[in-house]
């Protein structure tokens, strides 16, 4: 990749931090030519404006939709290095002694992010830090120059004292760095740390020093908005959300529709109407909220009739979503478990091997209802007081993002009928209060099974799967296939006669789609040559080993009958995954 410079050494100012030429024009973005690249969210500002607020709702927010993404709070770095915390001195900016700690505790946090993104299969790193000097962000910038990361900063500026006096008292009392301190003495020692940040903070400057960065400034907890320079679909993502969370105190109440007759008779999906039961519970719903007395309460319901029937009880306005129905289980609605074991014995199995990522014949599966429920979190993070009454496996969904659960957990979280989840989101998290109501109602919970209890089929593999029996995983920059069929021949990358050979491992993945007039040819994609990016120059990767010495240029022999593939081969070189071609099996 050629020289590599220090961490400790400032980035060159360009695009994204990208180099300028030798006349000194600005070069375009080093950062769009890596559509695969990790991410660093870098987050700038002054203590106590809200940075580790922000970093863990996002945070949440992206591990929800399924990309992977990590908080490095450089605070614990810091406490871990300093076991005790003496007063606000240790942050003057001529305290050189306790300088040169704040800086190596940076440069580990950067290699902990860097192993994250690199090694563990991560795609996007949350650096929760106060990093208020050009010095600071251009070390960072080089820093991820050198390893090919994408950078987006965030900026949270508040000038309002009442919000950063409540910040002080909701969260810094109870930090680690003032056990058993009586308030006041901390508010006063953490308004001295404060000031001396603001010696050398220097703001991002949009017009001049910083024009070409990709950030969003948070201006007063959301009142304004300044964003510059963004520059693919997550930092979209990134954006939209920090534009519509907000820091009010509110409550959401989460519950299912009243028992239905399908519950009764134990069969899925449907849109059957509301068991005696559960006309009994809409009933006890409508005591409760009346007796809580929620100002200004909305409720959403689906557009099912048993989520209709339980709302129209509470003598209330409702709104129905349509994109709060039911999980679609396709050609298994209204069927029970039973027949679905008895009928479809094989998707019955597959579904208890990954219910989250399994899809239902002509259907959906987890995954698609996270994407589907995306809108609907970011309406409950732009309102107040909301009651959701919807269906096990939405509620599900809606549940997982707030208590930040993982799509291991999400299939299997507990959501009974005739049950409230009372939310209530505080600095760091959210709190969460059942409520039973106390009318019966039939048990539609089913325990995730045993390893040992998985009865698939002998001759069961991932390749002989129906088509789209499995959403998959979005693959980029230091992910990994998630099952791997391999091997076939190893790769070989070359960028020139006189460059070592570096092994590429080579895997395969279940085809998930092939249009049924495409012509497959498996000699022709097999020994295709895949043109990837190494660093910033491209490399040729080519199959290799000693079956496979064929010429890239000589023809390959035509197959117009051959039969479609079972599978996609796909090449990892450097923790990158790329589709070489397609696989038949056998």
């Amino acid at each position: 990749r050629g020289e590599r410079r220090g961490a400790m050494s400032a980035a060159p100012r360009g695009c994204s931090g990208a180099p300028r030429g030798r006349a000194g024009e600005k070069q375009c973005s080093w950062a769009s030519y890596m559509t695969n690249s990790p991410t660093l969210i870098v987050m700038i500002g002054l203590p106590a404006r809200g940075k580790t607020y922000m970093s863990k709702k996002l945070t949440r927010y992206l591990n929800w939709i399924g990309v992977p993404t990590k908080v490095f709070n450089l605070g614990v770095y810091r406490r871990e290095a300093v076991k005790s915390y003496k007063s606000y001195d240790f942050f003057r900016h001529d305290n050189k002694e306790a300088m040169e700690i704040r800086k190596r505790c940076a440069l580990v946090a950067l290699e902990d992010v860097k192993s994250y993104l690199l090694e563990e299969s991560g795609q996007i790193a949350v650096f929760d830090a106060t990093n208020t000097t050009r010095e600071r962000r251009d070390l960072i910038l080089n820093f991820a120059k050198e390893n090919a990361f994408k950078v987006f900063f965030v900026e949270s500026v508040c000038d309002d004292p009442e919000v950063i006096a409540a910040n002080i008292l909701e969260v810094k009392v109870s930090s680690p760095d003032y056990p058993e301190i009586h308030r006041e003495n901390v508010m006063d020692d953490f308004l001295k740390r404060i000031e001396c940040y603001k010696v050398t903070y220097q703001p991002l400057d949009p017009d001049a020093y910083d024009k070409d960065l990709s950030f969003i400034k948070v201006i007063n907890v959301g009142q304004r908005f300044l964003v510059n320079r963004v520059q693919d679909y997550i930092q979209s993502k990134i954006v939209y959300y920090l534009m519509n969370i907000h820091v009010q105190p509110r409550t959401i109440y989460l519950c299912r529709h009243g028992e239905s007759e399908y519950n009764l008779l134990g069969r899925i999906g449907g849109d059957s109407g509301l068991s005696a039961r559960g006309k009994q519970f809409s009933q006890a719903l409508k005591k409760f909220i009346e007796e809580q007395e929620i100002v200004e309460l909305k409720v959403w319901t689906s557009q099912l009739k048993r989520t209709i029937q339980t709302a129209e009880s509470l003598g209330v306005l409702y709104e129905q979503w349509k994109i709060l129905n039911e999980i679609d289980a396709g050609v298994c609605e209204e069927m029970t478990y039973a027949e679905i074991e008895a009928k479809y014995p094989e998707e019955f199995a597959m579904r208890d091997q990954d219910k989250y990522l399994y899809r239902y014949p002509g259907g959906e599966s987890y995954q698609d209802l996270v994407q589907r429920l995306e809108p609907v979190i970011m309406e409950l993070e732009r309102q107040g007081n909301v009651l959701v009454i919807s269906h096990q496996a939405v509620m599900r969904c809606l549940l997982a993002y707030f208590l930040d659960k993982s799509a291991d957990e999400l299939p299997y979280l507990r959501c009974p009928l005739h049950t409230i989840l009372k939310l209530t989101p505080v600095a760091y998290g959210c709190k969460v209060e059942t409520i039973t109501l106390n009318v019966e109602a039939v048990n539609t919970h089913r325990d995730k099974p045993s390893l040992n209890s998985l009865d698939l089929p002998s001759r069961q593999s991932p390749v002989r799967m129906r088509r789209n029996s499995f959403t998959p995983r979005h693959h980029s920059l230091g992910s990994k296939p998630l099952h791997l069929l391999g091997p076939l021949p190893a790769l070989q990358a070359r960028e020139g006669a006189e460059q070592p050979q570096l092994e590429v491992s080579v895997q395969v993945v279940p085809s998930l789609c092939s249009p049924p007039h495409h012509r497959w040819d498996p000699h022709r994609h097999l020994q295709h040559f895949l043109l990837f990016l190494h660093g910033n120059h491209p490399a040729w990767i080519g199959l290799g080993g000693k079956n496979n010495q064929e010429s890239p240029s000589k023809p390959a022999p035509k197959h117009k009958n051959a039969p479609h593939p079972a599978g996609v081969v796909v090449a990892v070189f450097q923790s990158q995954v790329s589709i070489l071609g397609f696989w038949q099996g056998g």
